[in-house]
């Protein structure tokens, strides 16, 4: 019996018909696709995208160039050369980011001792020629000034967890 039961199912094709029983059955629920560029999930304050370097409220740079977050890095991405400043202070000169080798850890956000090198929502940054890869000072700056607002909210909204 067990036999033939095992023959008239390989012939009506049964693991077919049971396929196509769960693909009705889900044809006619609800669409949960999201259509990517228009529509976009909410993101999380603690959300890890694009790294960025923030200012004072006086538009002065914050790294003070301690290198903490280059010796923490674990990927080594991080490249930074400082040096003292006329009124004793040490800035950087140099503060290179390689987002190849980047893994968004956000161990370099945590190691910063003045909240400089911040990660932020930005998840939507690419290359189209060669070199572009490395992030110079410069670029995060711009991209810490661009996203001042937003980084600031995070931070308030993920106090109550630090």
């Amino acid at each position: 019996m067990n036999y033939l039961k095992t023959i008239i199912k390989r012939f009506a094709l049964w693991e077919l018909i049971r396929g196509l029983v769960v693909t009705l059955k889900y044809f006619f629920r609800k669409k949960v696709t999201l259509q990517f560029p228009e529509e976009k999930t909410p993101l999380s304050p603690r959300f890890r995208g694009a790294l960025a370097l923030r200012r004072y409220p006086n538009g002065e740079e914050r790294c003070i160039g301690c290198k903490l977050c280059e010796a923490v890095c674990p990927a080594l991405a991080i490249t930074i050369q400082s040096e003292p400043r006329s009124d004793g202070t040490r800035r950087t000169t140099q503060y290179d980011i390689d987002i190849f080798k980047c893994i968004n850890c956000g161990f370099c956000e945590e190691a910063c001792p003045v909240d400089a090198i911040v990660v932020t929502r930005e998840m939507h940054y690419h290359q189209e020629n060669r070199g572009e890869n490395i992030i110079t000072k410069e670029k995060l700056l711009a991209l810490g000034d661009r996203y001042d607002a937003q980084i600031t909210k995070d931070k308030e909204d993920d106090s109550d967890y630090r």
